[in-house]
């Protein structure tokens, strides 16, 4: 019996298996299944709501980047971490006051400061345990120009929540940019080898923090290679490799789109992809995200015999954040009024925000990584008989990797053949 899912799921991949500061969970030696047993993160109705609402700030920055009218990066191929830029962020709240911090809150979808940091901690110490063959690291680390101080407060709370060890650097010694770009590369592995440049890196900043989330994941149920053909694919220039398996999985559909879950390992972190139906949008299903929405998804979906197919793809976003995080409602903390007393031995603001990412996905499994960077500057100016549904991605979709107990998003994208 065909089930309706009012609620439009997903979004996009999230990324699996957290160790924090380069701490890994996949063995060399794949456990069996008996020894990778699903775990869960517990959590109270307090940090479910916390969840529920970050997960808002994911569709929100989603819609904002990609779908909006004004969205930067419409129409193309996206691969996004909202988790990464509440890590970031995270850090920062806790050197902002007043309205600044406020808004950053807001945005966040978080009470306050001390919210944000729970949430962030809980994450870097259980997500890693979840599942022993899908692999996650979440780093954080801060840069200081040698001609500041960092507060001690602040610099307790960096290391305590997000095990963040501020260095200090001569920003002028020709090497620092080089530095930050070796450690998003080797805490990405190599995924993402650079996220400064010439034009982007400023040797007149305060600090540079940074946030970097990798994750590598298995399928549970892997694709057969000599199963991929190459196929049209709605608004691509040629064919794209297409992945092709009909097997038992999650799902669900309604009038906007159709629904499928694929799990990774033992199903701790799983991607779910929400293909828009013929003559329907990526931008009209985007449009109808929200934490509820994406938390109804799981009630609605049931197992199918679903004929899959999905590309095999790659892709890449490198997006500056300034304006897209003021549009969702911080512009304070850009402006010269900024609030960050408790930061550093100056006044200061956002000088500059961005977030580089990264996608392979093929028959195997998914691999991801993001970093987030912000560089402060001193302030001057369910159990029927499986049905069986075609599910075939040959136009533009959106997806979203989440960890299954909580829903919480890691990352969020599109493909659109370009």
């Amino acid at each position: 019996m065909k089930r309706t899912l009012w609620i439009i799921p997903c979004l996009l991949m999230a990324m699996t298996t957290v160790g924090c500061n380069g701490s890994e969970s996949v063995t060399d030696n794949p456990p069996s299944d008996v020894d990778n047993e699903l775990k869960s993160i517990e959590i109270t109705a307090d940090e479910l709501q916390l969840v529920k609402s970050g997960n808002d700030f994911a569709f929100n920055l989603f819609r904002q980047a990609a779908t909006g009218q004004t969205a930067p990066l419409k129409g193309k191929s996206v691969i996004l971490s909202p988790i990464s830029i509440t890590y970031a962020l995270g850090m920062l709240n806790n050197g902002a006051a007043g309205e600044t911090q406020q808004q950053i809150n807001q945005v966040l979808g978080f009470d306050d400061a001390a919210s944000v940091n729970a949430f962030c901690r809980k994450m870097l110490t259980e997500a890693p345990s979840l599942d022993k063959l899908t692999k996650v690291l979440i780093s954080n680390n801060i840069y200081v120009n040698k001609d500041y101080t960092l507060n001690p407060g602040f610099v307790t709370k960096a290391r305590d929540y997000y095990d963040a060890t501020p260095e200090s650097r001569d920003f002028h010694d020709g090497q620092t940019m080089d530095v930050i770009n070796k450690w998003a590369a080797d805490h990405t592995e190599q995924m993402i080898p650079k996220v400064l440049d010439e034009q982007t890196f400023d040797a007149e900043a305060v600090s540079y923090l940074l946030n970097a989330i990798y994750f590598k994941g298995s399928w549970s149920e892997k694709f057969d290679k000599s199963q991929t053909k190459d196929e049209p694919f709605e608004g691509a220039a040629g064919k794209v490799p297409m992945m092709h398996q009909n097997k038992e999985f999650a799902y669900t559909e309604d009038d906007l789109c159709q629904a499928l879950r694929m799990p990774y390992g033992n199903g701790a972190y799983t991607m779910t992809v929400l293909l828009p139906r013929e003559g329907k949008t990526v931008a009209e299903v985007a449009a109808a995200l929200t934490a509820e929405k994406w938390q109804s998804i799981f009630r609605y979906m049931d197992e199918a015999i679903v004929d899959v197919k999905l590309p095999r793809f790659e892709s890449n976003t490198d997006v500056e954040l300034n304006s897209i995080m003021s549009a969702l409602g911080m512009p304070l903390a850009f402006s010269d009024f900024a609030q960050f007393p408790e930061f550093c031995d100056t006044a200061t603001k956002i000088g500059f925000m961005k977030q580089v990412a990264r996608i392979k996905l093929n028959e195997e499994g998914t691999e991801a990584a993001a970093v987030t960077v912000i560089g402060m500057n001193e302030v001057t100016s369910v159990g029927q008989e499986p049905r069986h549904v075609n599910f075939h991605a040959t136009r533009p979709f959106l997806y979203v990797i989440s960890e299954q107990s909580t829903g919480a998003i890691f990352f969020m994208g599109t493909y659109t053949g370009n």
